[in-house]
């Protein structure tokens, strides 16, 4: 069989989570959905798929196999559009990905905006308070917050983020602000993370990090936003996390002669011989873009 063909049939049989779907999609009958997926677990000797009457879910190893179908497809559709002189036109999928928050927030307007741009063009948006590599996972644009490692990736910088330490005027009205971190260890603080653990917030380099005793723990930023919110206690957030509470004065910054130094924020491609046309016009849009945001 012809494998680039099973490959197609695989990614979308992985999008629709349907053999008869895949099958009405790419106009193909479903026995031959059902031969071109036998076809390639025979020739990779791995499970792709788990079956029953009521879903179809990759495995494991067929979901890092279908990452590796949609990469391989991709170049394919590239080098043949740069043979046939196309290569200047946005096409294809883009698959991009960013912070969960920031992501909803920023990057999901400037990918549809773009995609209106560009009816050749399909998105995939992945958002991921995690770091991902763009290569296994086939991904063409990244947004990362934070300093980077170095690598052979193409980084340009848009803007910068700061750790910011912030309540409701109601909390400080009952409570009056710190005056230094050390200050925080009388204050009610909200931590965004699931560990039970005891909690350091880092403040500028000449002071020592603050030993803190939450009251509350959340394992989202939005849930620890949302406490804060209501006066209940401080909570420690990115800044672009917490803007448009800050503009509407729900939220108030405290101890900003104290902070780190901003986290740069980044838009990442891999570098290579030929970026493909989406890659470049996306990266194009995304700097212009990020670049007025105020963070």
């Amino acid at each position: 069989m012809d494998r680039l063909q099973c490959m197609r049939v695989l990614v979308k049989v992985a999008e629709t989570a349907s053999f008869a779907q895949a099958a009405r999609q790419l106009h193909m009958s479903p026995p031959a959905v059902t031969r071109a997926i036998a076809f390639l677990e025979e020739a990779t000797g791995a499970r792709l798929f788990v079956r029953s009457t009521r879903s179809v879910k990759l495995t494991p190893s067929g979901s890092r196999y279908a990452d590796d179908c949609r990469r391989i497809l991709s170049d394919i559709d590239e080098a043949e559009a740069s043979a046939g002189g196309s290569h200047s036109t946005p096409s294809g999928t883009l698959t991009i990905t960013a912070p969960v928050l920031f992501g909803q927030i920023y990057i999901v307007p400037i990918m549809t905006d773009f995609l209106s741009m560009h009816p050749a063009v399909t998105g995939r948006v992945l958002l991921f308070d995690r770091m991902v590599n763009l290569v296994e996972e086939g991904i063409d644009v990244a947004i990362r917050i934070g300093h980077l490692q170095d690598s052979d990736q193409q980084a340009i910088k848009v803007g910068s983020v700061r750790r910011v330490v912030c309540g409701a005027p109601a909390y400080f009205e009952r409570h009056g602000e710190p005056a230094t971190p050390a200050d925080l260890a009388q204050h009610v603080t909200i931590v965004n993370t699931g560990s039970s653990a005891p909690l350091d917030w880092h403040f500028s380099p000449n002071h020592t990090p603050v030993k803190l005793h939450p009251r509350m723990y959340c394992n989202t930023v939005d849930a620890s936003i949302a406490a804060a919110v209501t006066g209940w206690g401080l909570s420690r957030t990115l800044s672009y996390q917490v803007a448009e509470h800050l503009a509407a004065g729900r939220l108030r910054i405290v101890l900003e002669d104290y902070e780190e130094e901003p986290l740069p924020i980044h838009v990442v491609h891999v570098e290579g011989r030929h970026v493909s046309a989406k890659t470049r016009a996306f990266v194009d849009v995304a700097v212009q873009k990020i670049k007025t945001l105020r963070l």
